[in-house]
């Protein structure tokens, strides 16, 4: 089992003065949610997420040597203007990361990004940004060390990447990914996260996710402070168990394509968390009136249709509705015809499984 210290190199065996790479990566949605952290992003509790597909960050670095080696060196543009709000963020990144990628000072870095989504949207764009960033610095190091596998190229990518971002290491690799240690998940660890290693069953291939725009406003609480009021939680103990008992349902589910016990668990992790929100101290309710509404709109048209079509929710008021393929234009007219009035300015995002982040050629 790979331990963090696997991740600091030996010393590199070539050298290189400039050039830039550009990588897109996803957001993701966690079907169980990881909710609780310890020391240096551990997750409390096993997760594991859909990657998603249009919702994405593309970053772009570039990099040129330099002589004064004793800091840090960067310029951050987002949609190509200077953006100096989010320079604090990526220089705790890289004060996380040196001891792994000790070519950091050595280069002075223009990382330019930007997102498919609206940026004020509600979605968490943490997660696709430390991913696409995570995968520009590894394929530099990759240069400097071109005996580096494939495997373990995407391993420390994800590894960095929940350095900045707990849940950005989701959005490396893989359609569905696991993330925590699990008794039953082989090759599932604390460090990074894995692709699924088992049968996922034809009903997710291809799953939708329509993103209902609730509340497009600043998070009520960040994902820091949020993860931080597990510590002293008084749920927190069986709330961690139940995380892992939901991870083993869906591997029989993922393998079954019972959709049923599928949404069951999906909802209900959807609901625990933001329970879990409104039982600490201080306590949050991060849902809004609409958000409620098309819960409730959700599961009266899914009584009578039978269509299987659920939610779930990150820690915010927006909505992911979750659903297979094969059901989309019945879905997509429900939505149009009965959620779009709950959506601020009547926005949402269509999206849907994805594989993980990508090169883009220059």
């Amino acid at each position: 089992m790979l331990t963090a210290a696997d991740f600091i190199p030996n010393p590199y065996t070539s050298t290189i003065e400039n050039g830039n790479f550009e990588w897109s990566a996803p957001s993701n949605i966690a079907l169980v949610k990881y909710w609780g952290k310890k020391e240096n992003q551990i997750p409390a509790n096993p997760s594991v997420s859909f990657t998603l597909n249009n919702c994405k960050t593309i970053t772009k670095l570039a990099f040129e040597r330099r002589a004064n080696q004793n800091a840090f060196s960067f310029d951050l543009l987002f949609e190509g203007k200077p953006k100096e709000d989010f320079k604090p963020k990526i220089q705790k990144f890289l004060e996380r990361v040196e001891i792994y990628l000790p070519f950091l000072k050595d280069y002075h870095f223009t990382i330019d990004t930007q997102n498919t989504f609206p940026h004020s949207s509600g979605i968490a764009s943490s997660a696709s940004g430390m991913a696409a960033l995570a995968m520009n610095f590894m394929s530099l190091e990759k240069l400097l060390n071109p005996e580096m596998t494939d495997d373990y190229f995407y391993q420390k990518a994800s590894f960095l990447a929940r350095l900045g971002s707990g849940s950005a290491c989701r959005s490396v690799k893989g359609n569905v990914v696991v993330w925590g240690n699990q008794a039953n998940i082989e090759g599932s660890t604390d460090l990074f996260g894995v692709e699924f290693p088992y049968t996922i069953h034809e009903n997710f291939k291809n799953y939708q996710d329509t993103i209902l725009l609730v509340d497009k406003g600043e998070k009520q609480v960040s994902s820091t402070v949020g993860h931080d009021l597990m510590h002293n939680h008084p749920y927190a103990e069986r709330r961690f168990a139940q995380a892992h008992e939901n991870l083993d349902k869906l591997i029989s589910i993922f393998e079954s394509g019972d959709l049923e016990e599928f949404i069951k668990v999906v909802e209900s992790e959807a609901l625990t968390l933001h329970a879990m929100m409104m039982t600490s101290m201080p306590y949050y309710i991060l849902m809004k009136p609409n958000t409620l509404q098309i819960i409730n709109a959700i599961w009266k048209f899914r009584n009578e249709t039978q269509i299987p079509v659920c939610f779930t929710l990150d820690a915010g008021a927006n909505v992911h509705v979750l659903y297979p393929e094969n059901v989309s234009e019945k879905v997509l007219q429900f939505i149009q015809d009965e959620l779009v009035v709950f959506c601020q300015n009547s926005q949402y995002i269509c999206d849907k499984i994805g594989s993980g982040a990508l090169l883009i050629d220059n």
